[in-house]
């Protein structure tokens, strides 16, 4: 061992000192030109005729968010031999952040894109006598790093709040030459380096690389950099082939860009540009490189801002080096998306690749999410891919995952093989030290010997580089390393699936045991998705109902480019609530324009439906009966009335429900009157806001730590309480709270004709590092509880048996959970994920079932105004309850009958005959605007289904499709459904 410590040592100060040194040699002069943009960025057309000022190397440049245009401008009268190449250094503060600060295009006085220049990727290939660069130079701040404190608060995360106080410093530019032989003799020495500082290489190869290295640095110090004569004693290592290590190892070019998080949207689409020029530069310089890039908005937003980069990037699709992949609008949170929603993402994105490249894609690509849903298996299957990947789950703080290749299978019992990168990254450097770990940590060694590695620098975007190309080439076929072979995601998952073909099985969600806050943090981006998504149904069905009538045209354009919309802002950092502030004010104001929009079409549509009259029409767009009102239709006239409800102290009761309320505005009974149950625990509370103190150990934003539950406070102060009957008869108590620096209006509502109780909650909410919950203590005896997500439900334990059980202490609801074997309590949401559900002692002795929903926080990083404000919330708690009960509840809160005046009724387009259990998910016009129309169900209990279709309008024939909308098989209007199944019938006209 101490013979390896002082070949390393002399090998770290050799390549300081001498090596590296010699890699580069400036040539020629030099000038250097700036122009500050002084605002939002501009194109190249903009940026090449600006009035540029002379500006020195020292000298301060970016105010945050801002762009600086450099003009480089050189002069290498005789060129030596050797790539000529620009280098800049921006002022990078640690060049191990690529992508997470300052980063600039360069572009040639044409306005042809050339390179990027980032921290560890700092040239841009030149030629000469006379030298011409521009570069687009973004200030973005740099939030952590090596130097940065990180997780603190900071004005920098909005251009309205980061000041005008330069960032960097243009720390140097110069034109060199580089020797390419010394490049080479790097690469072999960091390779040597590598296999002796492992542990797992085996001792021979490993003394072996020791007495060669140190030779090697023998002849350095005697002979000089001659680099043949310092290579020669390495080629007893680097010439002895891999021998039959038995694993095999797909290196895939890969850059992970976030739509969105420390930087805005803005930014992302430059991030793009930026990436592909260094993806396209690497290729077209002959390096053998494959490369994928997820996200259709990605490949959308280039080819709006650089139709000629977006042009030689489909040429290489063409060629199969450049791969769409995923099949996705972005790499989206899978947990919080709505089933519809979810669906869209694959159907946008797929369409969107078949479109420009002429294929789909065959391997859904989310190494980055939080967490993957149960139903996320048959979503992909259907949407023609065949194979997923992550590696986010090695993230798990508790519980090692079990395996790297499997075959997952969904809430519905579809499977998909699924790999897991044993590198544990998605942002992979090919270094001996990475591919070494990669083979020892494979957990299927000895049935399967095949993983793979998405290389290149991410998040921030970047990619591949080409020092780590030289590290694959030489990791082929080499002794003591996995032989890594550059290639496709197909060609890796078809050799694993033909190698392994029966793996271990999964069944349902893929928990995450990190990121828990994501369920909550950002408030106001969960409404408006919830929101969102749930219009996107309506405007469809009434839209589509509107154009099959005859009544109006369906606006195509507008609701595809609505939906886009929301597909972008459920990017796993906007939709979870990760990102700093300025992504989230903006959109804020995106969701509060395209509800606009929305309800715009909604009504227009609706208006075309009802005839012009004053007759009371109520539309109802959810797939269940509400209130007499058809589901997916519309009725003509008053609405049912019923019996008004009462008060009687601070009871309030209806012909279905009596609730008890305490002094203090908390909840002691809700009780069924048809059956007589009690939903509340004795001596239990229900509508008890709870705060806790949140101070996760890391991600602010991302994660609740569960020791947030050593300490409580119950928030049971009254400013006031008042009990009335309203003029619609419903019952209602209306209970003011302040706490700390915010306050709580809490109003408790038992409406007539309608079981349970509503509770809705305005916060007023100014307090950091805290979170408020939502508690309900019910009496329920039952071992595990229901959770909606997309299609269907997940089942999880209400204890903690195992160290499994025990990490999910938070978990995600869509619209309702439900504990009970059969019949229980259910609580229906308008816009809460985050939830709870766990027995606890009773407060008289005994066990009850606490049911707790997550608000807000407080957390202050990335942005520390999180959640300041007003927020509002909607609960329906139901006794007696089926799971039934539950989705109708959930559909109730979210998609409440609509009334305006007119003259009709409106039949149902589509409605289902049969089972109840199975439910219209989207009624919407084909994909390829024939004018057929798309009815999506699905199965929402758990249990077999059998419904008959029925139609208002004649079809020539109905057919199964996929989620693309491909013929899959002619049927008829009977159709039978296993447990959550999706499908998918095109009725044609």
């Amino acid at each position: 061992m101490h013979t390896e410590d002082i070949a390393l040592d002399r090998l770290i100060r050799a390549l300081r000192d001498r090596i590296r040194p010699a890699l580069t040699r400036p040539v020629g002069t030099l000038e250097v030109a700036a122009w500050d943009v002084g605002g939002e960025p501009v194109g190249a057309a903009t940026g090449l005729r600006a009035p540029y000022r002379p500006f020195a190397i020292g000298q301060p440049w970016g105010r945050p968010w801002d762009t600086t245009w450099f003009r480089v401008r050189a002069t290498v009268p005789d060129p030596p031999p050797g790539d000529l190449e620009l280098v800049v250094d921006l002022g990078w503060r640690d060049d191990s952040m690529p992508g997470f600060q300052a980063e600039a295009l360069a572009y040639d006085a044409d306005g042809t894109v050339l390179k990027a220049v980032q921290p560890r990727n700092n040239w841009v290939p030149v030629r000469g006598p006379d030298v011409e660069v521009f570069l687009e130079a973004a200030a973005n701040p740099q939030f952590f790093g090596a130097h940065i404190e990180q997780f603190r608060p900071t004005p920098l995360g909005d251009v309205h709040t980061a000041g005008n106080e330069p960032l960097y410093t243009l720390a140097a530019a110069a034109v060199v030459v580089r020797d390419a032989a010394v490049a080479g003799l790097i690469a072999d020495l960091e390779l040597v380096a590598g296999l002796i500082a492992e542990p797992a290489v085996d001792s021979t190869l490993r003394a072996v690389a020791t007495r060669a290295l140190q030779r090697a640095i023998d002849t350095l110090d005697a002979r000089g950099l001659d680099v043949p004569a310092v290579r020669e004693p390495l080629a007893v290592v680097l010439d002895s082939p891999a021998d039959g290590h038995p694993h095999r190892i797909s290196a895939t070019g890969h850059a992970h860009i976030d739509s969105a998080w420390l930087w805005p949207l803005r930014e992302t689409r430059r991030k793009v540009a930026r990436t592909v020029a260094n993806v396209l530069q690497l290729m077209d310089a002959g390096h053998d490189l494959v490369h994928v890039m997820s996200a259709a908005q990605h490949w959308e937003w280039l080819r709006e801002d650089h139709p000629a980069l977006f042009e030689r990037a489909r040429e290489r699709v063409a060629e199969g080096r450049f791969v769409p992949v995923g099949g996705m609008w972005v790499e989206s949170d899978t947990v919080l998306p709505g089933g519809e929603a979810m669906v869209r993402q694959f159907t946008e994105g797929q369409r969107y690749f078949l479109e420009h490249f002429g294929t789909t894609s065959r391997v859904a690509w989310l190494p980055d999410s939080f967490g993957y849903s149960g139903a996320l298996p048959q979503i992909v299957r259907q949407a023609g891919i065949e194979y997923f990947l992550t590696q986010k789950i090695s993230w798990n703080r508790v519980n090692r995952f079990p395996h790297h290749t499997l075959h997952w299978v969904g809430i519905d019992g579809t499977g998909v093989f699924t790999h897991f990168p044993p590198a544990d990254t998605y942002n992979g450097e090919l270094t001996a030290k990475e591919l070494i770990y990669t083979a020892e940590n494979f957990r299927e060694k000895g049935a399967a010997s095949r993983s793979l590695i998405p290389f290149g620098f991410g998040d921030g975007g970047g990619g591949p580089t080409r020092e780590m190309l030289a590290r694959a080439a030489r990791a082929a076929d080499q002794q003591g390393l996995p032989r890594v072979r550059v290639e496709t995601p197909e060609a890796f998952f078809d050799a694993a699936r033909a190698e392994y073909p029966d793996p271990p099985q999964w069944f349902g969600e893929l928990y995450l045991e990190l990121h828990r806050g994501t369920l909550t943090s950002q408030a106001a981006m969960k409404r408006g998705n919830r929101r969102a998504e749930h219009l996107l149904r309506a405007a469809e069905l009434w839209a589509t109902t509107a154009m099959v009538t005859g009544a109006a045209a369906y606006p195509y354009d507008a609701l595809r480019a609505a939906w886009r919309t929301v597909l972008l802002h459920q990017f796993h950092d906007i939709l979870p609530g990760s990102s700093i502030r300025w992504v989230h004010r903006a959109a804020r104001q995106t969701y509060e324009q395209l509800i606009r929009t929305l309800e715009e079409l909604i009504g227009a549509a609706q208006t075309a439906l009802a005839g012009d009259g004053t007759a009371p029409v109520t539309f109802n767009a959810a797939p269940v009966e509400i209130a007499g009102t058809p589901a997916g239709g519309a009725r003509l006239g008053p609405a049912v009335t019923y019996p008004a409800a009462t008060v009687h102290g601070l009871t309030l009761t209806s012909e279905t429900t009596a609730v008890t309320l305490a002094t203090d505005g908390t909840i002691t009974s809700v009780r069924d009157l048809a059956t007589g149950t009690e939903a509340i625990a004795p001596g239990g509370r229900a509508g008890l806001l709870q705060l806790h103190p949140d101070y996760p150990a890391h991600w602010d934003a991302w994660d609740v730590d569960r020791h947030y539950r050593a300490s409580v406070t119950d928030v049971t102060d009254v400013q006031s309480l008042e009990v009335s009957v309203t003029e619609d008869g419903a019952a209602r108590a209306v209970i003011e709270r302040r706490f700390a620096s915010s306050a709580v209006r809490q109003t408790v509502t038992v409406r007539p004709g309608q079981p349970g109780v509503e509770i809705v909650l305005e916060v007023d909410w100014h307090e950091q590092q805290r979170l408020l919950k939502l508690g309900f203590d019910v009496d329920v005896h039952a071992e595990r509880a229901r959770f909606e997500t997309q299609f269907g439900h997940v089942t999880r334990p209400t204890h903690e048996n195992t160290s499994w059980d025990a990490a999910r202490f938070e978990v995600a609801a869509h619209r309702w959970v439900h504990v009970g074997e059969p019949v229980g309590v259910a609580l229906a949401n308008d816009a809460t994920y985050g939830h709870e559900v766990r027995r606890v002692a009773r407060h008289g002795g005994g066990m009850a079932t606490s049911l707790r929903a997550t608000l807000v926080r407080g957390p202050q990083f990335p942005d520390p105004q999180t959640d300041q404000g007003r927020h509002e919330f909607r609960f329906h708690l139901l006794a007696a309850a089926t799971v039934a009960d539950a989705v109708a509840a959930g559909y109730r809160l979210n998609l409440p009958p609509v009334e305006r005046p007119g003259v009709a009724a409106v039949e149902p387009l589509v409605r289902l005959e049969g089972d109840a259990n199975v439910l219209i998910e989207a009624v919407k016009p084909a994909d390829d605007r024939s004018g057929d129309v798309v009815v999506r169900l699905y199965e929402s209990h758990g249990v077999p289904g059998r419904v008959t279709l029925r139609t208002a309008f004649p079809t020539a024939g109905l057919s199964l499709t996929d989620l693309l909308e491909r013929h899959v098989a002619d049927t008829g209007p009977e159709l039978r459904l296993r447990p959550f199944q999706i499908v998918t019938v095109r009725l044609r006209r």
